[in-house]
């Protein structure tokens, strides 16, 4: 259907046709006349008038191929927005961050990390509770397991056993009896030097696959207790481990599995050694660096085999106040495994501290290194001494000759006797 509008549309594109040509062909035909010099000054305004005539009238748009007017017109340069600006600014940061991102662990520092990172985040503690291990750097380990450490499962809790070794473990066929029968209460970390290659055991031991991300160890040094916070930030990763006790290659347990899970999930306090000791192996080791921070009056001594609650290990792993002073300061005959924990619980939670630990050691002989015995001094009579002969102790309130839970150190041929002695003396095996 023609309207009016089409027919207009029509004449206005039939006297552009018509007339571009015709004043042309005058111009050219009278050359050196004033008319062409008109002329040629007025044809590019006829033709500019003639184009916006047909464009103005023209009910639908002409097509204009992308970016041509802007090649013929350049347009100038428009002023940045207040919000395009800030954009600009933030690119090379983004850039940064993504490169960084790529390059290294990406694990969030703060709460407010992506969702995707909240999401590696939530993957890695869920495959740490499956039974397996995240193997990221120590500084993003504590940083991990200390915004962990307040959550606990809803089921029974269960009892972390930390082993901190320095190779095999000689006792674990003993241990293997003592856990028998009691899977889902307990769990077995295995901290060894990184050097061993020795075969894993099967599918049915406890130690299955139980070696943690390791690092050299070096008596006497800071690494141990780097050790120590390492396998209590492994544990603390599971969120149904509620107590955690460390324990060496030369440890055993002087009492049956659920004695020693009920008097550690029932107890009020933790069990680690802690006091002042004046003379040269106590406040002696005390580093005037250390201070203010960390004063000689604050400066306590232990025994390094701890056992802790989830409150008080998840304030160990998340310190970044004194651990740095003792990783610092505390070298050249400090001990930092005797020192460390005993100083941090007195002053943090010194209410909570039972200054006392569960694992026997005899240090009567006196020098650096405590007794060790053999095969032949492993008896029944031994054991049972051990057991509720060796003290009398504090448990939630009452008096007790319950005090030891393990003992060490006991050589490796000694094993054969406690296998023998184990099921009538010591309620398992």
């Amino acid at each position: 259907m023609v309207t009016n509008k089409n027919v207009q549309q029509q004449q206005q594109q039939h006297r552009v046709d018509v007339l571009v040509p015709a004043m042309v062909v005058a111009a050219m035909a009278t050359p050196s006349s004033p008319a062409v010099k008109l002329l040629r000054c007025a044809i590019p305004l006829a033709l500019g008038i003639a184009v916006a005539v047909y464009l103005v009238g023209s009910a639908t748009p002409a097509v204009v191929q992308s970016g041509y007017l802007e090649r013929l017109f350049p347009l100038p340069p428009a002023a940045a927005s207040p919000s395009a600006m800030g954009r600009q600014k933030q690119a090379p940061e983004l850039e940064q961050t993504s490169a960084a991102t790529n390059s290294a662990p990406s694990w969030p520092v703060d709460d407010g990390a992506s969702g995707g990172n909240r999401t590696q985040r939530a993957g890695k503690v869920e495959a740490a509770a499956a039974g397996g291990f995240v193997d990221i750097s120590d500084e993003e380990l504590m940083k991990l397991a200390a915004r962990v450490a307040p959550r606990e499962a809803a089921g029974a809790p269960k009892v972390a056993f930390l082993f901190l070794t320095r190779w095999d473990l000689p006792m674990a066929p003993l241990w293997e009896k003592f856990f028998e029968g009691h899977r889902g209460l307990y769990s077995v970390y295995v901290h060894t030097d990184p050097a061993f290659n020795g075969s894993d055991p099967g599918e049915a031991s406890a130690f299955h696959r139980r070696t943690i991300p390791s690092k050299e160890v070096k008596w006497g040094q800071i690494s141990m207790v780097e050790a120590e916070r390492r396998l209590l930030a492994h544990a603390i990763l599971d969120h149904s481990n509620a107590r955690f006790v460390l324990l060496s290659e030369s440890h055993v347990p002087l009492f049956d599995f659920p004695t020693v899970y009920s008097y550690l999930v029932n107890s009020s306090k933790v069990y680690v050694e802690s006091y002042d000791l004046p003379g040269a192996t106590g406040r002696g080791r005390y580093k005037r660096a250390m201070g203010p921070l960390v004063t000689v009056a604050q400066w306590r001594k232990g025994s390094q085999w701890f056992e802790m609650d989830r409150r008080v290990a998840g304030d160990v792993v998340a310190d970044d106040v004194y651990f740095p002073v003792f990783r610092r300061f505390c070298r050249r005959n400090c001990y930092a495994d005797e020192h460390y924990l005993p100083t941090l619980l007195s002053i943090r939670h010194p209410s909570r501290v039972a200054n006392r630990s569960v694992t026997w050691v005899d240090w009567s002989h006196g020098g650096p290194h405590p007794a060790r015995f053999t095969r032949m001094e492993v008896t029944p009579d031994f054991l049972r001494w051990l057991r509720t002969g060796a003290a009398t102790c504090d448990y939630n309130g009452g008096t007790t000759t319950v005090c030891f839970l393990f003992a060490r150190k006991f050589l490796p041929n000694s094993l054969t006797r406690f296998l023998r002695f184990a099921p009538k003396v010591m309620g398992f095996g």
